[in-house]
């Protein structure tokens, strides 16, 4: 039995994460500082989801429910730590109590547009955040781990597929730079204090449990309420859509990776080698969720790429990546898992 930390292990990816190590046998220290970028709950109801507990939450005080949550959820491999990668001293004191092995860092402000609006946030928790991180593990002696890193970094950059080996010095949006950044400080601790690295750049991940603010999730609720939808330029714009169960896949196979490896420094892609138009997004959730959509269109966004396609040929050859889940089929799950959990 491994223990791992999983920051951000309350929200979409984490929570899945925490679940299959749970199911591995392992034991999972959960970092999460419940923030209100969306409705708490609905992290509430992942943690529940992801250790197997049934008890609901529609309670309304957050401090209530967050005190009470770590008591509900009763698992010996299991704990949940209410804490902001920000406050240095509470990162140390939960490496300084707890015998961690392997971080996977996934916790961070994420989101292309809200980042131009608030910079600075971002930098402060995702460049800030992500070096308490490491100067935990530096401090207590934790010398693996997993970063979550994005596509974004890769910007504008005409050529394609996207490869771990192409310049990213072009990146168009602050929430692409400060992922950057963490790449690079990444390797610098590498480098100083020998602390084996993956940095996993994913490629626009949706399926169950997505948060409401993503575009999949926000058009699916959209057409279900007979809303109209804001789509940004021409409908030409294309992305590597990934289903969580293959982001699942490359994580667990980068973990096994890097258990496995010394003195390891790499960057990997975890998308599908495959696009979709946008306008063949709204057209696939039309289909399955038997309504027409109602389409506003509106010039491009700052910030935007135009499109991403991920080589993912170094994930198969480090760890056999390989993502089956066609896009197709990952959107008629999304929309039957929706309809289930509409009530979050």
């Amino acid at each position: 039995m491994t223990t791992y930390c999983v920051t951000g292990g309350a929200g979409f990816i984490g929570s899945h994460l925490c679940e299959r190590l749970l199911g591995q046998g392992h034991r999972v220290v959960c970092i999460d500082n419940f923030n209100d970028v969306y409705d708490y709950r609905i992290k509430m109801n992942n943690v529940l989801k992801s250790t197997h507990t049934t008890e609901p939450f529609l309670r309304s005080d957050k401090l209530s429910d967050l005190q009470k949550l770590p008591g509900i959820v009763n698992d010996s491999r299991y704990k949940l730590v209410v804490a902001d990668i920000r406050d240095l001293a509470a990162m140390d004191a939960v490496f300084a109590s707890e015998q961690i092995e392997v971080v996977i860092h996934l916790a961070a402000m994420a989101g292309v547009r809200p980042s131009i609006e608030d910079p600075m946030l971002y930098e402060e928790v995702n460049v800030k955040g992500t070096m308490h991180i490491l100067e935990a593990m530096r401090k207590h002696g934790v010398r693996k781990w997993l970063c979550a890193s994005s596509s974004s970094v890769y910007g504008n950059q005409k050529k394609l597929p996207f490869s771990e080996q192409d310049p990213v010095d072009r990146m168009i949006s602050p929430y692409a730079a400060t992922k950057n950044s963490c790449e690079v400080m990444g390797h610098t601790y590498h480098h100083l204090f020998g602390i084996d690295t993956v940095m996993l750049r994913f490629f626009t991940v949706y399926g169950e449990r997505q948060r409401p603010d993503l575009a999949i999730h926000k058009f699916l609720r959209m057409l279900e309420n007979g809303e109209e939808l804001t789509l940004y330029g021409d409908g030409s714009s294309r992305r590597d859509y990934t289903h969580i169960d293959d982001i699942i896949q490359g994580l667990l196979g980068a973990l096994q990776y890097i258990e496995n490896e010394e003195r390891v420094y790499e960057i990997v892609n975890l998308g599908t080698h495959h696009t979709v138009t946008l306008i063949e997004l709204v057209q696939t959730l039309e289909r399955h969720a038997g309504h027409a959509a109602n389409i506003r269109w509106l010039p491009d966004q700052p910030g935007d790429v135009d499109q991403t396609y991920a080589d993912i040929s170094k994930a198969r050859r480090l760890f056999g990546y390989d993502p089956t889940t066609d896009f197709e089929e990952g959107i008629a799950r999304f929309v039957t898992w929706y309809r289930g959990e509409r009530k979050w």
